[in-house]
């Protein structure tokens, strides 16, 4: 029966006690199923909602705690179910904004071991931010604005559209319905089941029951898109939605998710669970996508392709992105992380499945040539002080925020791709299968991951494997440096938990002396406090591989202790470890080591791989950074380069040489300044020479291509200036009609964008829809005018959000704080602008973390310094504490060591080294 009389307003008994203390919710309630009705006004801007939880209660209980932001609510009440003798009298409603709670009080206890509903209606605004359910708008070809409400939940804002228990663990069934005009389309996480018309004006569509799934994944869209279909292999419904005039874009994502998803559904042995899958691009959207269950939402450059305009790195990165989507429907929506300390267990395995999916499914992309890049790019903050293990506590919403970062995404698909490498591909993919099989609709722990990947036997495989009879599992190889991997048993949480619960990465270090390799391993740690006497307590189980100038064949080697030994069959000329990078780990050869690497790239670079070539050019720079090379010596390497044609190595090499000439920039050191730029257009010069201007060639050879050319012409590289200037004026003759070639377009703009007409030109040309596909392009472009005033106009028109989206602003500012004629005004728009940036972006998102790091990691002088620390330590303490501003003040240390150090030392090799 009903019972509980409705509270009215929202604060009713303010007076009273809250009833619960802590961040998370007490577990003695547990919600089984969603009844959700939505109505969106997407005129008033504002919507209303009904939510009725059925829950199980486990222990008696007068107080029901759940999450709420910024709801009214307006009436609410808790019924018995059926059969259930405890009614729950005289409820009232308490809230806690601060903990983002409310709580249903009842007079009398409710009963353990019975199950109630609780019924809230309520209103609230559409966010004006990116996150809960918001308002998003499009312009149409015709200039019209129109407006739609779309959702983003992750990580803890599913409480600013509905009442729920808001945390991972809590997962339960959904069932939807939404009201909306006749002429609008409602789309959520399930198919449509019927549309009842409640009015001429009015339609509510009811949506199917959804599996048990977490409250982030969530999602409903209220919009007037279009959509193309097709159906899988398997039998799935795949559907790409986006505004009408850009459907004619969807075809390449379309037949991308098709593949995909098959690819997954063959790979993980479980099916798909659900009928459909949306992918929907959203005009305005924070990060790059989301995978809420059945309905992924993406920003449209995440999902847009036009074969005649994009450029090859777009396919890329649209491929990877929809590769990372659907891969979170097994890891992250079937199995999900028990709580955000894990949340690697989701991203980390999405961003690394994005390698193993796309090298079946795209193999012309040639994944496998980036993936390199990204483990660079986690050392690179991993090496921080202010780094933070894969797996580390969190509470509060900001703090769960932070953790989309580096290290979960990037650092976490790393050491992945380091066990894979280590445990064979079919060992590896067996124990995903069991993990996934066994946890599916659960909540996991890193555990329960390494107990799946532990006792496994595969019944393929080249390798003989025989279960011991303590159930672990041996493999059986013959090489003599193979021991340490056979005498033990494979302890997979043993080896992995050195990797997750503790932050940074080892630095191994290599003697050779005749045959035998001394091997020793430290904690890789750039910045002042390098020996701090915690140290000692810092050790990994390292699989370390090697081949050597008498033998490719990769050797393997796990090494377990802080020194070892291996010996070798007999002397060799050189030795390079970490065999492609596969490792998340980098290494340093003592004596004369680099010498006799050096000397073979000099001699005849291609005897090792691309990715090899390219760890080593990593690896020199970074021990340069810890003072165990001289950079004189790192240079010394890079002169290979002149004869270097592939993307990785070149692209690292630039990765290296240009920050160096950067720092230089921000402290107007003219001579050595435009020495170093010379030596680096020089390396580079006959491979730019050589670059067709056109859209011929492989993904790889056209990234590079657009990489260079957009280097030589940023560095103003006379030749490539003049083609550039060329092409600018005949497009813009033809009033942008002509056709550019899509991945020269990058370096064309940025040359026409240095005359004040040129600029202007582009910006009307930004604001055209024909150029969708170019907006990043052209701001770019924009961005790099060494004209103050429109510099400043970029990042107020940003952060307004008309002409320039919202969603842009962050690259625009770090953009603008990029070029010497912008760091300056991007600092003090940042300080100026702080509190609406964390107001649109929220406290702790990565797009805050960018914005921090973009804007301030080319400093490298004590004043700059002392004025990034008093503005950050002059904030309230939530900001002040952010790991983004400690990253920031990190890094500038580390730079202004690095160029009190190594600038005399430069300045000398370069004059030494002049062509």
């Amino acid at each position: 029966g009903v019972s509980g009389s409705s509270s009215r307003s929202p604060t009713s008994g303010g007076s009273a006690q809250f009833p619960w203390d802590k961040v998370r919710l007490p577990r003695h309630v547990v919600p089984l199923h969603y009844h959700l009705l939505i109505h969106p006004n997407l005129t008033t801007l504002t919507f209303t909602g009904t939510v009725d939880i059925d829950v199980a209660v486990a222990q008696p209980t007068k107080a029901v705690v759940l999450h709420g932001k910024r709801l009214r609510v307006t009436g609410a009440a808790i019924e018995a179910g059926a059969g259930n003798p405890c009614a729950a009298r005289d409820v009232r409603l308490l809230w806690h904004p601060p903990r983002e709670q409310l709580a249903l009080l009842s007079a009398e206890p409710l009963c353990a071991g019975h199950n109630y509903t609780l019924r809230i209606q309520y209103s609230a605004n559409l966010s004006d931010s990116f996150h809960g359910f918001y308002k998003s708008t499009y312009r149409t070809q015709e200039g019209e604005l129109r407006v739609l409400a779309s959702t983003h939940f992750e990580p803890t804002s599913a409480r600013m559209a509905f009442p729920c228990f808001d945390e991972p663990a809590f997962k339960a069934r959904f069932s939807i319905k939404i009201r909306r005009e006749p002429n609008h389309l409602a789309l959520s996480n399930m198919p449509l089941v019927k549309s009842v018309n409640i009015a001429s004006w009015l339609v509510e569509d009811h949506f199917d029951t959804s599996v048990k799934m977490s409250t982030y994944l969530v999602a409903f869209i209220v919009s007037d898109f279009k959509s193309i279909s097709k159906i899988t292999n398997h039998g799935v419904k795949i559907s790409i939605y986006t505004v009408p005039e850009k459907i004619n874009q969807a075809h390449y994502a379309l037949d991308a998710a098709v593949k995909l998803l098959d690819f997954y559904e063959d790979y993980f042995s479980i099916p798909y669970p659900l009928p459909k899958q949306d992918l929907a691009a959203i005009p305005d959207f924070q990060s790059g996508a989301m995978e809420n269950w059945g309905l992924t939402t993406y920003r449209e450059s995440a999902l847009l392709y036009d074969p005649e305009k994009s450029s090859a790195s777009s396919r890329l990165w649209i491929t990877m992105t929809i590769a990372h989507e659907l891969a979170h429907q097994w890891f992250g929506n079937l199995v999900t992380m028990e709580w955000w300390n894990d949340l690697w267990l989701n991203e980390g395995f999405a961003k690394f499945m994005e390698l193993l999916s796309v090298n079946v499914t795209h193999p012309e992309l040639r994944v496998e040539d980036y993936f390199l890049r990204r483990c660079f790019d986690a050392m690179e903050v991993d090496a921080l002080n202010s780094s933070h293990p894969v797996s580390t506590p969190v509470e509060d919403p900001a703090q769960i925020l932070e953790m989309f970062d580096e290290v979960s995404y990037e650092k976490g698909s790393c050491i992945l791709n380091m066990l894979r490498d280590f445990l064979t591909a079919d060992v590896f993919k067996s124990g995903l299968v069991q993990y996934l099989q066994k946890y599916s609709y659960q909540n996991t722990k890193n555990e329960d991951l390494w107990d799946s990947l532990t006792n496994i036997c595969p019944t393929v495989g080249t390798e003989k494997s025989e279960l011991q009879g303590d159930g672990f599992c041996r493999r059986n190889q013959q090489s003599s440096s193979n021991a340490h991997w056979t005498k033990e048993t494979l302890d997979v949480k043993a080896m992995m938990d050195t990797w997750t619960l503790q932050k940074g990465f080892p630095l191994v270090t290599v003697t050779v002396r005749g045959k035998n390799v001394h091997l020793q391993q430290e904690h890789y740690k750039k910045g002042v406090d390098s020996l701090s006497p915690t140290e000692n307590g810092y050790l990994w189980h390292i699989p370390l591989t090697y081949i050597t100038s008498k033998s490719h064949t990769v050797q393997r080697f796990l090494m377990r202790t802080k020194t070892d030994v291996i010996i070798l069959p007999e002397e060799v000329e050189w030795v390079k470890f970490n065999v492609d990078m596969n490792g998340y780990y980098i290494v340093h050869y003592e004596d004369d080591g680099w010498d006799r690497l050096i000397n073979l790239l000099r001699e005849n670079h291609t005897v090792i791989s691309s990715n090899d070539r390219a760890s080593l050019i990593n690896n020199i720079f970074q021990l340069v950074r810890i003072k165990k090379l001289s950079i004189s010596k790192a240079f010394d390497l890079t002169l290979y380069m002149k004869r270097e044609t592939q993307i990785m190595p070149i692209l690292q090499g630039m990765n290296e040489l240009v920050p160096i000439y950067k720092l230089m920039e921000r402290r107007d050191m003219d001579d050595t300044e435009k020495q170093l730029k010379d030596y680096i257009v020089n390396l580079f010069k006959d491979l730019i020479d050589k670059q067709l201007w056109s859209d011929e060639g492989s993904v790889s050879e056209r990234m590079l291509r657009q990489s260079l050319l957009m280097f030589a012409c940023v560095r103003r590289y006379q030749p490539c200036v003049d083609k550039a200037e060329e092409y600018f004026s005949k497009w813009q003759k033809s009033n942008g009609t002509l056709r550019l070639p899509a991945d020269v377009k990058t370096a064309v703009y940025i040359v026409g964008a240095q005359t004040s007409e040129g600029w202007d030109f582009l910006l009307s040309k930004y604001q055209h829809h024909s150029f969708s596909v170019d907006k990043d392009k052209i701001a770019s472009a924009l961005s790099l005018t060494r004209n103050k005033d429109k510099l400043q106009w970029l990042m107020e028109e940003g952060l307004r959000g008309d002409i320039i989206k919202t969603q842009d602003f962050p690259y625009i500012i770090v953009s603008v704080a990029r070029n010497p004629s912008g760091y300056h005004l991007a600092w003090t728009f940042l300080r100026e602008n702080w509190e609406k940036l964390i107001e649109k972006f929220e406290l702790g998102s990565s797009s805050i973390a960018g914005i921090v790091t973009g804007v301030t990691n080319q400093y490298s002088t004590r004043p700059q310094l002392a004025q990034v620390k008093e503005f950050f330590s002059s904030l309230e303490e939530k900001s002040a504490q952010l790991r983004c501003i400690q990253q920031a003040i990190e890094t500038i240390e580390d730079n202004i060591e690095w160029m009190d150090r190594y600038f005399e030392e430069i300045k000398t090799w370069l004059q030494k080294n002049q062509p």
